[in-house]
């Protein structure tokens, strides 16, 4: 059986390239970020339900940024953290000079354990971050309320998880900041991409800099870029730069892009939910994990994860999804568990890895299966009826 099942397909349209060369073939396309990427913020913004985005040129430097911002707001100190989620969230913490406390996962949301987060909150905690994995939505009410209580920012990563959402809002709008990804297999595509969102001016403004070198002229604030300009006199107020930051600016292409695929994203999150459901129903739940928390959810893949370790088993489904030609990647987002990479094991050792069995289950014993709106419903049956025959 040849079931063609790649990772993604068809993410970016026909539709999609004939706007893109319509604005090409304007007289003087502006192509480095200008009105496209400004009008691209506004209304995803307005989707998600935020005041500010700023587009950049990846979720990683989305991650990037974000954590370079509130250090430059709350100082350095600690960053709780799951070790299940893409490398640039915990690189970012330490490129940024935080320390990174890793909790264990809760094996039906996939993220961070909430109990085990309050537990491991401490005087330096500076913020803790939120990975929304695959889809899936990380929060809950009592952890949301005893953050707030104790004055501790909350950082969402919700690159893989565009249009899930808690008690009826999106995740991303939760938190001080959030982050997506536009990278071409999530839910909508840019090629590459991210975004920053936030309802906090201040950490608006300052992420603005950060993006174009920590140039204070990129900051919409007139206040601030007035402040920096009396207080730095011997400089030209064009080329006050407030941060030792980056370029991570996005495209104009980017923007256009990002609009038009926008448009789409909500009818066909609705394709991908129907599509994940249908194979958890059918899924044998004595061999997978089917009672994942799903409310809420839109996932753009498949999560396949074995009900107890068998290396045996988790060795045909390899070998059978290889022979049907289904891509898979094992581990889930990221690979798996980040403190089993080489860049952690020469910060925490050998051992540190072992401290976290859901994520070292999830790390062995799962992975992740492409779902995408034009993915006929009978390859789902079909994929199914393999698995639960092994």
């Amino acid at each position: 059986m040849n079931l063609n099942w790649p990772l993604m397909q068809n993410n970016i349209t026909r539709e999609d390239l004939d706007g893109l060369i319509a604005y090409l073939q304007q007289p003087e396309p502006q192509l480095t970020h200008g009105e496209q990427v400004r009008a691209f913020e506004r209304e995803w913004s307005e989707w998600l339900g935020v005041k500010y985005s700023i587009l950049v040129n990846s979720g990683s430097s989305a991650n990037l940024l974000t954590l370079a911002a509130v250090r430059e707001h709350y100082g350095s100190g600690e960053v709780i953290v799951p070790p299940l989620g893409w490398v640039s969230d915990v690189t970012a913490i330490l490129q940024n000079g935080f320390k990174p406390v890793f909790v264990d996962i809760d094996r039906r949301t996939l993220g961070a354990d909430p109990a085990q987060v309050l537990r491991a909150i401490s005087y330096d905690t500076r913020a803790v971050l939120r990975i929304h994995i695959l889809g899936y939505n990380a929060l809950t009410q009592p952890l949301l309320d005893e953050l707030a209580a104790r004055n501790i920012p909350l950082i969402e990563d919700a690159c893989e998880s565009h249009g899930a959402t808690f008690n009826g809002r999106k995740v991303g709008a939760f938190g001080l900041v959030s982050n997506f990804s536009f990278y071409f297999a999530h839910h909508m595509s840019t090629i590459e991409g991210g975004i920053i969102c936030t309802n906090d001016p201040e950490l608006y403004e300052t992420a603005r800099m950060l993006r174009s070198h920590g140039m204070v002229r990129e900051s919409t604030s007139l206040v601030r870029r007035q402040q920096y300009t009396a207080a730095y006199p011997d400089l030209n107020p064009d080329f006050i730069f407030a941060f030792p930051a980056y370029n991570v600016r996005p495209t104009e292409i980017t923007g256009v892009l990002g609009r038009s695929q926008l448009k789409r994203l909500d009818a066909n999150n609705r394709i991908r939910r129907e599509n994940f459901e249908m194979f958890l129903q059918h899924l044998d739940p004595a061999k997978y994990q089917t009672d994942f928390f799903i409310e809420g959810s839109c996932n753009y893949a498949f999560t396949l994860v074995l009900q107890q370790p068998d290396l045996a088993l988790r060795d045909r489904v390899e070998a059978a999804l290889r022979a049907a030609s289904v891509e898979f990647r094992r581990g889930l987002s990221g690979g798996g568990n980040q403190i089993r990479q080489p860049y952690l094991r020469r910060v925490l050792g050998d051992k540190e890895c072992e401290k976290y069995p859901n994520v070292n289950h999830i790390h062995f014993f799962g992975w992740y299966i492409g779902n995408y709106p034009d993915l006929p419903q009978e390859k789902i049956q079909k994929l199914c009826n393999l698995l639960n025959g092994l």
